[in-house]
């Protein structure tokens, strides 16, 4: 095969690769194997650009020069499977097309062959043009002749191979996991398969190979990774499917800074090979708890600022009831953002983003205008001219601006300035889209606390390690204090996404028991849930850590793709449902006998 880049001489009559094609071919001849996409009949002439996986090249069919040629390609039509040999020649200078890689040369075609002829396709495949993303689905193998799905599918395989490379030479094992196992702790999300072999139980497909990569550190393969296809039955998204891919990693003998370093390496290598971006590593380090204080969530877009502000202290002690209220009472909080050049914004505009921030629970969106005279609005006479001063000081702004401000519980505080201020970023373009941010996210919360159900739950995963600072506190009655202990967790967070998250695991049998006496499960529910594991961390487990990178989300990211769907050759729609295959469908009542089940309505029980 020609090397992609044209760096090998194209060999006559070899099938050759269209966009392998330059100037320095002419006189050659060659073969083109590949699709009719446009056709021009000029009477003597016939025009054909000629596509294959590559990109594109003229091919030229002469009446007079070569007449059984031209008669056959009068047959010609769009998609039409080809087979054409021929003469590499220069074009006139007048004829050159820059918008193609080949645009200096076309082949005068000597033989032809059709191999196979087409319909009439449902939606056109010129670049200007971006079909209806039900049909794009339905026709999914016609899509992906596109130049955009090409593209994308081709720069999702240059990711897999680079991230091989570097692993590989990290001394990484690729090791595959099983698909079919026991259901998780998640299980409420597993996709369930019927065991014809063992009446009414059944296997779950994994959604996520995380007890079988610590099972391998346990049998000392120290290094492993796997190109993963993970499995979860949720409501599905722009971002998320059914079954998605991600990169899994686990590692022996490390700590969080050996994590951090291998981890940055390997994306500083993969952005320069696939994307040929500069990375600056290390990358950026915060903690969870700036994060949330600074910009309202656990994976904060540090492209721009319009940072979240705590202004409980000046709105203690003025005069407006809401603020003051709301700066005293545990659990609640006052926090603002300055917009620069906000003071433009008109009242209908501030009434519809009142209208967004009560979407994320906010009961009112309160502001001010930085004019020449100082913050004004409605509620400016609430304070006092050095609290206004005060505020002004605090939040950084000058004429020109305006203040938002809410107060209510902390989680509501946070999610709606965190998301009016990603909403503003974009609507006023604020965000440097071109540029790449990546940043850690570490020291996560290990628990959270369920007042109603009086019960906690893990941030991360039960085999998460904690901080040895914040052992201690996991011995404590008072939920106040334990909610307080750190995990050894971490996040890496491109653009204001999370791709991927991880920890060091727990590997002594001793705290892992403490841990889960503390989340409420038995000794008999781990052993139903996890005895493999269990058992295996009593054989000698060393410590270790991993992480899993969404290769889906990434993807999506990095080629700038509104959803997940249009980097996946063949996804679900947000129904689940694949409108080429028609899954999910209907199977045969034999089937369903043979494994033991039987569907009553839409619902299905299992009879043995």
């Amino acid at each position: 095969m020609p090397d992609r880049k044209g760096k090998e001489q194209v060999r006559s009559v070899e099938r050759t690769w269209c966009n392998d094609l330059r100037k320095s071919h002419a006189g050659q001849e060659v073969n083109i194997r590949g699709w009719v996409f446009r056709r021009r009949d000029h009477g003597g002439v016939i025009f054909v650009d000629a596509r294959d996986r590559t990109g594109v090249v003229q091919l030229v069919f002469s009446q007079d020069i070569h007449p059984g040629a031209h008669e056959l390609a009068e047959q010609l039509r769009g998609e039409f499977v080809i087979s054409a040999t021929g003469k590499v020649r220069p074009r006139a200078a007048q004829d050159i097309n820059p918008r193609l890689e080949t645009g200096e040369i076309e082949i005068e075609i000597l033989d032809l062959k059709i191999l196979n002829v087409s319909r009439t396709i449902p939606f056109s495949l010129e670049e200007s043009e971006t079909p209806n993303e039900e049909v794009r689905l339905k026709y999914r193998y016609l899509d992906m002749r596109r130049n955009q799905m090409k593209h994308n599918m081709v720069t999702r395989h240059r990711l897999y191979q680079s991230i091989r490379r570097y692993v590989d030479n990290q001394g990484f094992l690729e090791i595959e996991t099983p698909i079919l196992n026991k259901s998780t702790p998640e299980g409420a999300r597993d996709f369930l398969v019927p065991s014809r072999l063992s009446a009414g139980e059944f296997y779950a497909l994994p959604q996520s190979p995380q007890l079988f990569k610590q099972i391998l550190m346990v049998a000392g393969m120290e290094r492993y990774y796997q190109i993963a296809r993970c499995f979860r039955d949720e409501d599905l998204r722009a971002d998320r499917q059914l079954e998605f891919t991600q990169l899994d990693m686990e590692l022996s003998f490390i700590d969080e800074e050996d994590i951090y370093r291998i981890m940055e390496g390997l994306w500083f290598h993969v952005m320069k090979e696939t994307f040929d971006l500069d990375l600056t590593i290390p990358f950026p380090r915060i903690t969870y708890q700036e994060a949330m204080e600074r910009f309202g969530k656990d994976a904060p877009d540090m492209r721009f600022g319009m940072e979240l502000k705590d202004v409980a202290a000046i709105a203690a002690n003025c005069d407006f009831k809401v603020f003051r209220e709301n700066a005293s009472k545990p659990g609640f909080r006052v926090k603002a953002i300055c917009v620069p050049g906000g003071a433009s914004l008109s009242r209908t505009d501030i009434d519809n983003l009142t209208a967004f921030v009560a979407r994320y629970g906010a009961k009112g969106l309160a502001w001010m205008k930085h004019t020449e005279s100082g913050l004004e609005s409605t509620i400016a006479k609430f304070f006092k001219p050095d609290e206004l001063q005060s505020l002004a000081h605090l939040l950084g702004s000058k004429p020109g601006d305006i203040l938002f401000f809410v107060a209510d519980t902390e989680k509501i505080v946070h999610d709606s300035l965190a998301n009016l201020r990603l909403h503003l970023g974009r609507t006023l373009k604020m965000i440097p889209e071109d540029e790449k941010y990546f940043i850690w996210v570490t020291d996560f919360p290990a628990f959270e606390f369920d007042a109603a159900e009086g019960r906690y739950y893990s941030m991360h995963h039960p085999f998460t390690n904690i901080n040895p600072d914040d052992l201690a506190m996991l011995d404590n009655p008072d939920p106040r204090v334990v909610v307080k202990a750190r995990a050894r967790a971490y996040d890496l967070v491109l653009n204001g996404t999370e791709i991927g998250g991880g920890s060091i695991r727990i590997h002594d049998n001793e705290l892992q028991q403490k841990v889960f006496r503390l989340l409420g499960i038995t000794l008999e529910e781990a052993k139903i849930k996890f005895s493999f594991l269990l058992e295996a961390l009593q054989f000698g487990a060393p410590p270790h850590g991993g992480i899993a990178f969404g290769l889906d989300r990434i993807m999506a990211l990095l080629l700038k793709q509104e959803s997940i769907r249009d980097v996946i050759p063949f996804p679900k729609t947000q129904k689940g449902q694949c409108l080429m295959s028609n899954a999910p469908s209907p199977v045969d009542p034999g089937q369903l006998q043979e494994l033991f089940i039987r569907v009553v309505g839409k619902k299905t029980e299992v009879t043995l």
